[in-house]
């Protein structure tokens, strides 16, 4: 029996890391499987948790008010190894490019454990964009064993960084998540209707998310001016945006849209809350890497709010467009797709490259071959 511990610390990982944890549970002769969460996130992530009823067995409980990286990036390697001298496992699953999923890799490579990386292969070329996602997953890369790519261009990155061995393209498992949230709630619309109760789902709904580090300051401020002229002009649309908790979100977002009718300024939601609004939506602003790869599967258009992205498959598919965080640039392609029906036709069918349900799946076959 191999013994495999899955890492984690964020609501993202946790939603492209638990259809991997319990498809491993389907084999429990042949994986002792075990959750460390890091708590890097910690309200949002538990209720991840408590959704898809996966309890961790081990919590590093690193969240601390004010932290920086220095502070996370240190506290999860020295708490983390406690960890990996009690359980002693085969293999380390990290994902993504969060603090946790670099530092939980150095520790595997420290203590000579195997690590096997979900979502590798992704790369925006510029190191401070995202900021400091983007070096994590370079420096994962170089630690991993394993590489389970979510599209051919993640596989073609890994390729020309001389990664060609136990790299296998397996697809995104936030597709299983999706999946998997759209049947549980299927049957649940009046609770949420009543729960949003305020918006009116008869006109053209904008979901809005934004939150990314490196556009802090001026440029979050551009986004929201964006915002801003969209509801002013566009009076019959209603913009839901769930405005993250740190403060160089709030402050700006509150200043700058909290006095627009048709704004609707809500808490952070639970992930089933987010699937519900962003099926009911007609396109969406985001800034998020995971809104890009669900999105596409429930036809919607997404406008990414960044100057570089490293989910290039979808612009090339057609799924989404980059705006950046200019106020113009964003205002002009949400009208483009508020008026023209050509436009947004294109882009709602547009098929979806980032996988098919099964990637979870795929991953397990392999991990019973290989370890």
């Amino acid at each position: 029996m191999k013994k495999i511990l899955i890492v984690f610390g964020t609501r993202p990982e946790a939603l492209k890391l638990i259809p991997i944890y319990n498809e491993l549970k389907k084999f429990p002769k042949q994986f002792d499987t075990k959750i460390c969460i890091s708590s890097q996130h910690k309200e949002m992530l538990w209720d991840m948790l408590d959704f898809f009823d996966v309890k961790p067995d081990y919590d590093l409980n690193v969240m601390s008010p004010n932290q920086t990286l220095f502070d996370i990036t240190s506290k999860i390697l020295l708490k983390i190894k406690l960890v990996l001298d009690e359980f002693l496992p085969d293999l380390i699953i990290t994902q993504g490019d969060t603090t946790t999923t670099f530092i939980a890799s150095l520790a595997g490579f420290y203590s000579k454990i195997m690590v096997a990386h979900v979502e590798a292969g992704l790369r925006s070329s510029d190191k401070f964009s995202p900021f400091p996602e983007e070096i994590n997953r370079i420096l994962t890369s170089r630690l991993a064993d394993f590489h389970f790519a979510p599209t051919q261009k993640a596989i073609e990155n890994l390729h020309s960084e001389g990664i060609t061995t136990h790299a296998y393209l397996v697809g995104n498992t936030i597709i299983d998540t999706l999946f998997l949230t759209l049947s549980v709630i299927q049957n649940q619309s009046d609770l949420f209707l009543e729960k949003f109760n305020f918006i009116d789902f008869n006109k053209k709904v904008i979901l809005v998310t934004g939150h990314r580090r490196e556009s802090f300051g001026q440029p979050f401020r551009n986004i929201c001016n964006a915002i801003r002229r969209i509801a002013t002009y566009f009076s019959d649309v209603q913009i839901i945006y769930p405005v993250h908790l740190n403060p160089n979100v709030q402050a700006p977002v509150k200043e700058i849209l909290s006095d627009l009718n048709n704004v609707h300024l809500i808490e952070p939601q639970k992930y089933p809350e987010f699937v519900w609004l962003m099926s009911k939506s007609y396109l969406i602003l985001t800034d998020s890497g995971g809104v890009q790869e669900e999105a596409p599967s429930l036809g919607k258009p997404v406008l990414v709010m960044r100057e570089v992205t490293e989910r290039i498959e979808g612009i090339e598919a057609g799924t989404a467009k980059l705006v950046g965080t200019n106020e113009n640039t964003i205002y002009q392609s949400v009208k483009e797709l508020l008026i023209s029906s050509e436009i947004y036709d294109q882009m709602s069918n547009a098929q979806n490259p980032y996988g098919d349900g099964r990637s979870s799946e795929r991953i397990v076959q392999i991990l019973k071959k290989v370890l």
